[in-house]
């Protein structure tokens, strides 16, 4: 075995076995790097990757393969999820030299760590190739070596900055506007989503544009976010039987899926499709959320409270195999209610995938339509299709299990804690708030020690980076919402003033993504585009502008307002990479209304205004409270405050009368 032997990441003990003499990212390797003057490999990935598990058996577990590698290169393995600022310099390597990215990632660097080369996924005889081809570059050709790593890292370094903005622009809804209307060209209006093939759901977009069509009442906008939804729900990228989605779709019509399932994925649908029944009250958006919950229940919930990581896209070594069925496995499970179950999931003799006699579950018209098609009742025909899934799903969870990542990340908790609040806020389910307070808790005593963060449970390695406090701290927000409970505020103060501390850059504007007292790379990056998860800069922009307000904190709104300034000239160009900020930006343009309910029945109204779509709020409130807006406020009647720009209406006793005041 190698040195990966003691770690505690599940992706690098998958390579604990390899031939090849893997390091963990680390001083040891580093310094071996330098004293012996070689190239160093840095393969990045995540256990949940199919490709890196076929990189893994095509290269990694290969004599020969690992021979070349042991004998002119330093090898080191990372976790991107353990060590993102890892990722994020590599990752943008690659991007400057060959214009894309993904995982695995390898990337051939100098000693002192500068990359001269970067790509993903190579076969097997291919990488032996370009291993040859770049050690004896660096032999025959040392100094152009260096000189190359010196332009890459300066390109690597400016990759992704932005300028300093000082003058305050006056923000419009054509603002908006235009942002959405360039944005408009890549919507599939067919299938929903962005693009073409390989399609990824990307939450965070669908959230701004349901908030947007509402507050500026885009029809076209609207009816493309019901589709997106819909289809995704639909979508053979959702798991029919189980609950919780894939990464990705291979195709445009979210038929095959990569199959892999993340926590980070399945947190925010969770709380797009809350948000999206409060604006649209949908069955189907309901029936998403309640089953993703149970999947992440199930699947990735601990003993502890905490949230794991992912669930591996291959079983046996076949991808998919945990969730696909051949007919003739259908019919001897089901018998006589086969039939009608095929027909709802498009099951077929020959397979609906690219794997013989294989299916995928997918479903394309909506119950109504098909049981008029089929000339029963749509009652008879939602018992049978919900009798023959628990059927189908108990027979599959005796099958092999695809693997765990059971690495527990503070980032992706804050992620999903906040996607409970949002279900709970959305329907009221006990369950879920209860789930919310015990992850919470979990993180307080477990992740969090004197305001500072560690990333990964039960890890030695104490590090964390800004996606953390930003998520983090959006979920304690968002929890303090639901329950006018400040010690969650005080949580997220502390971490807030933690990463201004160690993160926040004055001469720039934004945050760096590692700390100041952290491990010094290359360069020292700033995450400010916005991805399958929002940005760690986004976030924390947004829950600085709500904290402003919540505590009259000229400070954090003042930040939040530079950070926004800074990007907002790059936000025309390409709304899907700007999709949080443009949050912010609504914000900006239509105020944020301050909701303060205040009385022995604050929960009773609080229950009462959230059934109503106000996108662009926030809540506080309670039988007590030491918040600025709170002072003077308390009575011995329940009342509802509504308060925007430093300016509150007049106190309403019921929940009709200060919703005029909040659509005025």
């Amino acid at each position: 075995m190698n040195r990966l032997a003691t770690s505690t990441s599940p992706y690098l003990l998958q390579h604990a076995n390899n031939p090849v003499n893997w390091h963990p990212w680390g001083a040891e390797a580093l310094q071996k790097a330098r004293d012996e003057n070689k190239l160093i490999i840095v393969s990045i990935g995540y256990s949940a990757c199919h490709w890196c598990h076929v990189m893994e058996h095509e290269s990694f577990e290969d004599e020969q393969v690992a021979a070349v590698m042991n004998e002119y290169f330093v090898c080191i393995k990372v976790d991107r999820e353990e060590r993102p600022d890892v990722d994020q310099i590599y990752m943008s390597a690659v991007q400057l030299i060959s214009g894309r990215g993904g995982w695995p990632l390898n990337c051939i660097c100098l000693p002192d760590q500068r990359p001269i080369y970067a790509g993903t996924y190579f076969r097997k005889n291919d990488w032996t190739s370009l291993l040859f081809n770049l050690a004896d570059y660096y032999k025959q050709k040392p100094d152009d070596a260096n000189d190359y790593a010196t332009r890459l890292t300066e390109g690597i370094q400016k990759y992704e900055s932005i300028g300093f903005i000082e003058t305050q622009p006056d923000y419009k809804p054509a603002d908006l506007e235009t942002i959405v209307n360039n944005w408009k060209k890549y919507f599939d209006k067919h299938e929903g989503g962005l693009g073409t093939a390989p399609k990824f759901m990307m939450p965070n977009n669908w959230q701004f544009l349901v908030r947007y069509t509402h507050l500026l009442q885009d029809e076209e906008v609207a009816a493309l976010a019901k589709l997106t939804l819909k289809k995704m729900a639909y979508g053979g990228i959702y798991d029919h039987l189980g609950g919780g989605f894939a990464r990705y779709s291979v195709d445009e019509v979210w038929h095959v899926p990569h199959f892999e399932k993340m926590l980070y994925d399945n947190a925010q649908l969770i709380n797009l499709y809350a948000e999206a029944y409060v604006w649209q009250p949908e069955e189907l958006y309901r029936q998403i959320v309640a089953e993703t919950i149970g999947f992440a229940v199930r699947e990735l919930l601990s003993p502890e409270g905490g949230f794991y990581s992912a669930l591996d896209a291959d079983s046996e070594g076949v991808e998919g195999k945990f969730y696909t069925f051949d007919k003739a496995e259908v019919d001897a499970i089901l018998g006589t209610e086969s039939q009608l179950f095929c027909i709802y999931y498009n099951i077929t003799d020959e397979g609906n995938w690219e794997e013989e006699h294989t299916n995928i579950l997918i479903r394309r018209e909506n119950d109504a339509e098909l049981a008029q098609a089929i000339g029963i009742p749509v009652d008879e025909l939602l018992e049978s299709v919900a009798a023959s899934r628990q059927k189908l799903f108990d027979v599959r969870a005796g099958r092999v299990r695809p693997g765990l990542d059971n690495k527990i990340l503070a980032s992706w908790n804050g992620l999903m804690l906040k996607g409970l609040c949002e279900a709970y806020r959305a329907f009221n389910k006990p369950e879920y708030l209860e789930l919310a307070l015990k992850n919470a808790s979990f993180m307080v005593s477990k992740l969090i020690d004197n305001d500072r963060i560690n990333r990964i449970y039960q890890s030695e390695t104490k590090v964390a980076f800004l996606d953390d406090y930003a998520n983090v701290v959006e979920g304690f927000i968002a929890l303090y919402e639901v329950t006018f409970d400040e010690q969650w505020l005080e949580h997220a103060i502390g971490l807030t003033d933690t990463a201004i501390r160690h993160y926040y850059d004055k001469a720039s504007g934004v945050f760096f993504f590692t700390a100041d007292d952290d491990e010094q790379l290359i360069a020292r990056k700033s995450e400010i585009m916005d991805g399958v998860i929002p940005s760690s800069n986004s976030v924390m922009a947004r829950n600085l502008k709500k904290l402003g307000l919540l505590f009259d904190n000229e400070q954090y709104i003042e930040i939040a307002a530079q950070q926004l300034r800074n990007i907002m000239p790059h936000m025309a160009k390409y709304g899907s990479a700007y999709s949080n900020w443009a949050m912010l930006l609504l914000d900006e343009v239509f105020g944020t209304n301050e909701v303060a309910i205040v009385g022995a029945d604050a929960e009773v109204f609080r229950l009462d205004i959230e059934k109503n779509y106000i996108p662009n709020k926030i809540i506080l409130g309670g039988t007590k409270g030491s918040l600025p807006l709170l002072r003077d406020k308390f009575s011995s009647r329940t009342q509802v405050f509504i308060c925007k720009d430093k300016t509150c209406g007049l106190p309403a006793d019921n929940i009709a009368d200060a919703l005029k005041q909040i659509k005025a």
